[in-house]
């Protein structure tokens, strides 16, 4: 920018008084985990801040003939709360499939199934008459013994329930190709600010789980080759050697290794040749596990350096049928996720072991594993893989409560791919994707719903506004402090607040807070102008005052939202300028400034540009002399 141009915003004294004044609303409970010390005011966690357990050992079998899961969990829970507990709520995503549960849309027979069935069900070996015929998503169950303040109790359940034909986050992906998520029946989050989590999943909102340590022990019939969350501890006891050693070379090795094809699973040389084979998995300190298993998708596996001190690697593997055009670069596409969100954006060594991606229809992330669709478009392909993945950090990472609040880990993925999609097509291709995939839908729908606070619970915004309120807005959000704090000043307090609650359950209050914190700002303007309010997009050139070659622009801010933005000026001669602006320069009145500068020639021509932020009404945001 020309040295000779400056801005002068104009500040107004009720502007400015209103913005030191601010308050986040907060609701009664937030209010009381933060009076009883969970959580601090500082965005730290509490002094008294606590969160339960499980251990969870499982053996679970999947029949290729009869589409039924069953399985066998021990469950060791334990119960850090200060408080009682005389029942336990037990959850079971998949229940969704029966025909009374209520669901968010329209669904198919092939959907539809009975549901989860409990065999038997007991609590430090005293036996309970646990009837899941009723059972939603949700159900609690009366304990015969409370469980007391640092007290742990084992729950013992066998259990199964039928695949469903018609695939989506989980179910069958062809005849013989599974993938098995939300799985089997677990003891939902107790936490200190909501109480156990109660609400049902209707196929819209995702997941809220404790982080607990898992055994998985996956029974499957020769031939078929199972992919888990967790590191697969047996591999010379489920594969034969010249697989089993391909896989363990992969674990070191950057290239990218064919580990079996698909002429190798047809002619049944992979497996081990038992009538049934026991993959055993471990996983720890993780919100969730789940895996994939066919007798006929290839599989392909590499590593990649995640963390540049340590020398750490990470596997990176793939599973797909050989049809598939897109997936055969699956392993590579996520290894330079793994290493560019590892070294750049959020740039925390990647924390897992082990990320696999599978061919499916969900586009739907998972602890170390995704289950994407296979489209032609490559660039797309890589797109929606770099979304998921970058899913590790939030919420598998941070462990945020999705269901409530999308947000918080929908936001935050979507503006990483934003990020990555700068870094690997370029500025101008990742910011037209980002309008096209995200903004567009949101600009041409003026409804209500689209205009709802971002942090009105998931649960109860529509459909229409869901999306735009679990990633374009928040992103939008984050993307617009990046603006104004600049990229490293934005990343020390994105560490700061991941820092802070990585392992542990943040909430939206944490992070505002944090952020606060560390900056040692009041934010509370930001926070309450993009996550509390009804704003949309709209700025507009209310009227251009020259006097000689100082020009003086007073910009309406008709939509509210506290945007970064480029005052881009063409002069009478061809030439052109640019003068960016940052949110900061709405912080004192968020509906109206004046920025004045100072021109070496006459002006013939102001656009106000927002980019990505994009404008409700564009044709008001130009001025021509």
């Amino acid at each position: 920018m020309n040295k000779n141009f400056f801005k002068i915003a104009a500040l107004f004294l009720l502007g400015t008084l209103t913005a030191q004044a601010q308050e986040l609303y907060m609701p009664r409970n937030i209010k009381a985990a933060y009076d009883k010390g969970t959580r601090s005011l500082d965005g730290k966690p509490g002094k008294n801040y606590w969160q339960n357990k499980g251990k969870y050992d499982m053996t679970i079998t999947v029949t290729p003939n009869d589409k039924v899961v069953s399985g066998t969990e021990t469950i060791t829970y334990t119960n850090n709360s200060p408080d009682t507990l005389h029942r336990v709520a037990i959850r079971f995503v998949n229940n969704l499939h029966k025909p009374e549960a209520p669901r968010s849309g329209y669904v198919s027979k092939d959907f539809l199934t009975p549901g989860l069935d409990i065999k038997s069900f007991s609590v430090d070996g005293q036996k309970y008459n646990v009837n899941s015929k009723d059972w939603g998503t949700v159900a609690d169950v009366a304990l015969k013994s409370a469980l007391g303040p640092g007290k742990t109790a084992t729950f013992t359940i066998d259990w199964s329930y039928p695949l469903s034909k018609e695939s989506g986050r989980e179910g069958q992906l062809d005849s013989t190709t599974f993938f098995v998520a939300y799985a089997f029946p677990r003891i939902s989050v107790y936490d200190d600010y909501n109480g156990w989590d109660r609400i049902p999943h209707t196929d819209r909102t995702e997941f809220y789980n404790d982080f607990n340590d898992y055994l998985l022990n996956v029974k499957a019939p020769k031939n078929y080759v199972v992919w888990a969350t967790g590191d697969l501890k047996n591999p010379d006891e489920v594969l034969q050697p010249k697989f089993a050693e391909k896989l363990k070379k992969s674990y070191t090795s950057d290239d990218v290794t064919s580990i079996a094809s698909a002429q190798e699973m047809a002619a049944g040389e992979v497996t081990k040749q038992n009538d049934w084979n026991i993959w055993k998995f471990t996983a720890d300190h993780i919100t969730d596990v789940t895996f994939s298993m066919s007798n006929h998708y290839v599989w392909d596996a590499g590593s990649v350096v995640v963390d540049n001190k340590t020398n750490r690697r990470a596997s990176v593997q793939a599973s797909y049928d050989s049809k598939a055009k897109d997936f055969s670069h699956a392993v590579v596409w996520g290894k330079q996720a793994l290493d560019w969100f590892s070294n750049n954006w959020p740039g925390i060594p990647y924390p897992f072991s082990k990320m696999t991606a599978v061919q499916g229809f969900a586009d739907m992330e998972y602890p170390m594993m995704v289950n994407d669709s296979s489209t032609p478009d490559l660039e797309f392909s890589q797109f929606v893989l770099n979304h998921e993945i970058a899913h590790t950090y939030f919420p598998f990472y941070m462990g945020t409560n999705e269901t409530r609040y999308a947000h918080m880990d929908e936001g935050w993925a979507t503006t990483l791919e934003y990020l990555i999609g700068q870094h690997q097509l370029g500025k101008e291709v990742a910011d037209e994707s980002y309008k096209k995939f995200r903004v567009v839908r949101w600009i041409k729908d003026p409804s209500t719903e689209e205009d709802q606070p971002v942090i009105s619970l998931s649960t109860q915004v529509s459909g229409v506004g869901y999306g735009n309120n679990a990633y374009v807005k928040p992103s939008l959000a984050y993307l617009g402090l990046k603006d104004l704090f600049g990229d490293a000043l934005f990343k020390k307090y994105l560490h700061a607040y991941m820092d802070r609650w990585n392992g542990k359950h943040p909430i939206p209050w944490d992070f505002f807070n944090t952020i606060n914190d560390v900056s040692h700002q009041d934010l509370n303007w930001y926070w309450n102008n993009w996550f509390f309010s009804n704003n949309y997009i709209d700025l507009a050139i209310d009227k251009v005052t020259i006097k000689g070659l100082t020009y003086s622009i007073s910009i309406k801010n008709t939509g509210g939202f506290a945007i970064p933005f480029d005052i881009k000026i063409t002069y009478a001669d061809g030439s052109a300028e640019t003068i960016h602006e940052t949110p900061q320069i709405w912080k004192f009145n968020q509906k109206a400034v004046n920025v004045q500068f100072n021109a070496k020639k006459t002006v013939s021509s102001i656009v106000l540009d927002g980019g990505i932020y994009m404008d409700a009404k564009p044709a008001d945001n130009s001025w021509t002399k």
